[in-house]
């Protein structure tokens, strides 16, 4: 089917295509762009948010942890936040992380983690990765339950769930449930998708792959199997969700992920929303179906956690 009607408005401004910036547009203007759109995003009501400080692979990070209700030891899901690796922040993401704790049951702890250019891969990894050790070891200081973990992100933030998951099966800690929200997985940016909606769809191929070259350092990073997740071997992993949206560049290497997925023996649950754009889970302001999606992640999560 055609695109959404409710993202008609949006996709005509042509400001709010997420492509390679021109030359004269810094970095921190495009993420104060993108979070200031962003941040709009109604909030659903929870017992309790709380920003605290915990340990990353290169000094303290930024936290954000999400209570649904005052239940001790609460199952825990770690969220990385999307944009490209380079866009984003605690911020642009609280809505769905709002809506992800009050439907799951869970706590959700955001990360903070380093940003590309500034830092390239694998700093960002490295930082959701020693989140998730700590909160293996210590999660009771802050009254959650380190045997009940599930790690869940969007965009590039799906990319670094997943390869943090894939780290996670040398030492731990344990993770139940993997939930990747239209999750960005190749460098090579050549599926058949990515040149159907690749202009005029919100997302931009040349975003795509300006995204890609911000986060890697080197040429031979694009064949890391932490960075091009379809070559990764996957056995092993948890039980996972792949939130897919018909109209998205990405489209095609969230599903090829979820067959892999499959072949390597894995539990998978994979649903493509139809007529939805990229990014569509962080605009309930929209269209209902980004409530109704990350309500159906939850659920998922919550199946694995119980």
């Amino acid at each position: 089917m055609p695109v959404d009607p409710a993202f008609a408005a949006l996709l005509a401004d042509k400001r709010s295509e997420l492509r390679a910036p021109p030359a004269h547009v810094s970095v921190d203007d495009m993420r104060a762009g993108n979070k200031a759109y962003l941040i709009t995003a109604p909030r659903t009501p929870l017992h309790a948010v709380d920003d605290r400080v915990m340990p990353g692979s290169a000094g303290p990070l930024n936290v954000r942890i999400y209570r649904p209700t005052s239940v001790a030891r609460l199952p825990v899901i770690l969220f990385c936040h999307g944009g490209g690796f380079v866009l984003g922040d605690l911020d642009t993401h609280d809505s769905i992380c709002h809506r992800l704790a009050h439907s799951s049951g869970c706590a959700v702890v955001a990360v903070d983690y380093r940003r590309a250019p500034e830092t390239r891969f694998p700093g960002a990894l490295d930082d959701c990765s020693a989140v998730l050790r700590w909160l293996g070891r210590h999660a009771a200081d802050f009254d959650l339950d380190a045997q009940r973990l599930a790690l869940c992100g969007d965009s590039a933030g799906a990319n670094l769930a997943a390869a943090t998951a894939l780290r996670a099966r040398r030492g731990g800690p344990g993770v139940s449930h993997l939930a990747l929200l239209y999750p960005m997985l190749d460098p090579a940016c050549d599926t058949e998708s990515m040149h159907a909606y690749g202009r005029g769809y919100l997302l931009a191929r040349s975003g795509v792959q300006w995204s890609w070259s911000q986060y890697l350092g080197a040429p031979d990073d694009a064949n890391n199997p932490l960075v091009a997740l379809l070559h990764a071997d996957l056995a092993g992993l948890p039980t996972t969700s792949v939130v897919t949206a018909e109209c998205d560049p990405l489209r095609d290497e969230g599903e090829a992920f979820a067959e892999r997925l499959r072949a390597a023996g894995v539990e998978v649950v994979a649903r493509r929303y139809a007529g939805m754009v990229h990014g569509f889970a962080g605009l309930p302001q929209i269209t209902p179906v980004a409530t109704h999606a990350i309500d159906e992640l939850a659920g998922d999560i919550r199946r694995s956690l119980a």
